[in-house]
C-alpha cells in the first residue's frame, strides 16, 4: 500500500513490478513477491503470495449507469497459499480474485458500496455489489460463478443492518429472509472502509462471507485525505 512514481513501475504481458515488489503471472498460477515497509510503525513486510485460480473468468461490467467504472472477478475461486519470513507467518485456504478499473475518480458517481463474496456448496461462488449512486438509482449486482466460472445473476436477497463500526460507520448485507447476518470477524476498521467475515444467509444456504463497506464521502473528507499519507505512503 505504497505509492510510487512512474519510474518504479514496470509491466510486461506476465509480470507487474512496483518499487522492490513484484506480480508474475505464469499460466497457471499468480506469484505475488511483497518487500515493503509496514505504517505507521515500520518494519519490513516480506514474503511470497500464490494464487492458483480453479478457473480463469472473463466477466467485465458497469458498477455505475455511466459505464465508467467497471468490475471483475478475474478468479472467483482459487486456492492461497502465504508464507511470510518478516514478520514470521504462513498460512494457506480458499481465496478469490478480482479488478475494479475507472475512467474518472471514484467520488465521481459513488456514495458508498457494500459488497460481500461467499462460497457455496457445490463449489460455486456468490458475490453481492451493491452500490449507492450519488445520481440515479441504486445498482445491485446479485452473481453465481460455478467452478468453471461461467456466471448467471440471481434474485438478491433484502438488506439488514449491521452493527455500526468503531469509526461509526454504517454498513448492511443482503442476507436471505429469516436469516439473521452477523460478524464474525474484523480484518480491517477505518474511517471510510470497513473488511469483515460474516454468517448470513445466501441462496438457501448458511454461507461465510468476505464483506466489505466503503464510504466515498467519507474517503474524500479533508481529515481522512490528511491522514492517508500515514496509511499509504508516498517514496520514489
Amino acid at each position: 500500500m505504497t505509492e510510487r512514481r512512474r519510474r518504479s513501475v514496470q509491466r510486461t504481458a506476465q509480470s507487474f513490478t512496483v518499487g522492490p515488489s513484484r506480480l508474475e503471472w505464469d499460466g497457471t498460477c499468480l506469484t505475488i513477491d511483497i518487500d515493503e515497509v509496514g505504517v505507521p510503525l515500520p518494519q519490513r513486510v516480506r514474503g511470497r503470495v500464490r494464487v492458483h485460480p480453479h478457473a480463469l473468468s472473463p466477466f467485465v461490467t458497469a458498477l455505475d449507469d455511466g459505464g465508467r467504472h467497471r468490475w471483475g472477478p478475474i478468479a472467483p475461486a482459487a486456492t492461497v497459499e502465504a508464507r511470510f519470513d518478516r514478520p514470521g507467518m504462513s498460512w494457506s485456504g480458499h481465496g478469490y480474485l478480482d479488478s475494479n478499473e475507472g475512467d474518472e475518480p471514484i467520488e465521481r458517481p459513488f456514495l458508498e458500496w457494500d459488497w460481500s463474496r461467499a462460497s457455496l456448496r457445490d463449489g460455486s461462488t456468490a458475490v453481492i455489489y451493491d452500490v449507492r449512486q450519488k445520481a440515479g438509482a441504486d445498482r445491485v449486482l446479485a452473481l453465481r460463478f460455478d467452478r468453471e466460472a461461467k456466471v448467471e445473476s440471481f434474485e438478491p436477497p433484502p438488506r439488514q443492518p449491521l452493527p455500526r463500526t468503531a469509526w461509526r460507520m454504517g454498513r448492511t448485507m443482503r442476507t436471505d429472509p429469516g436469516t439473521q447476518a452477523t460478524v464474525t470477524q474484523t480484518l480491517e476498521d477505518t474511517p471510510f472502509y470497513v473488511r469483515s467475515v460474516l454468517s448470513s444467509g445466501l441462496l438457501g444456504e448458511t454461507v461465510v462471507s468476505m464483506h466489505e463497506t466503503l464510504n466515498v464521502l467519507r474517503l474524500t473528507s479533508t481529515a481522512v485525505q490528511l491522514m492517508l499519507p500515514w496509511r499509504m505512503p508516498r517514496t520514489g
